[in-house]
């Protein structure tokens, strides 16, 4: 079993930055594929960004440029660094792990281990 805690959230205003930790217990993710997603109230959750276990990142055209996914493998923790934040960026923020890969994920449906999330308002 894998244990995601995420931390980093909170509230700042329209264009500063955040950086999120996942940190993850019980195996080494080092090959994992991890990703982030967000969910809005009243909306679905969302993908925002996922990184394979040989480092290859993706993310959706509404975060590119802006987040940035990274991993310390020692620490057995992934990051996400997100820059000039928008209100319409706030949400829960949940990390989640996928069986180790070579490819990058998506959809909610191919994670296994879900973190608890962590809130992020982007006040405008």
């Amino acid at each position: 079993q894998v244990q995601l805690v995420e931390s980093g959230g909170g509230l700042v205003q329209a264009g500063d930055s955040l950086r999120l930790s996942c940190a993850a217990s019980g195996r080494t993710v080092s090959r994992y594929t991890m990703g982030w997603f967000r969910q809005a109230p009243g909306k679905e959750r969302e993908f925002v960004g996922t990184i394979s276990g040989i480092g290859l990142t993706y993310y959706p055209d509404s975060v590119k440029g802006r987040f940035t996914i990274s991993r310390d493998n020692a620490k057995n923790t992934v990051f996400l660094q997100m820059d000039r934040l928008k209100p319409e960026d706030t949400a829960v923020y949940y990390c989640a792990a996928a069986d180790p890969s070579f490819s990058y994920r998506t959809r909610t449906s191919e994670y296994n281990y879900w973190g608890q999330g962590t809130q992020v308002t982007v006040s405008s």
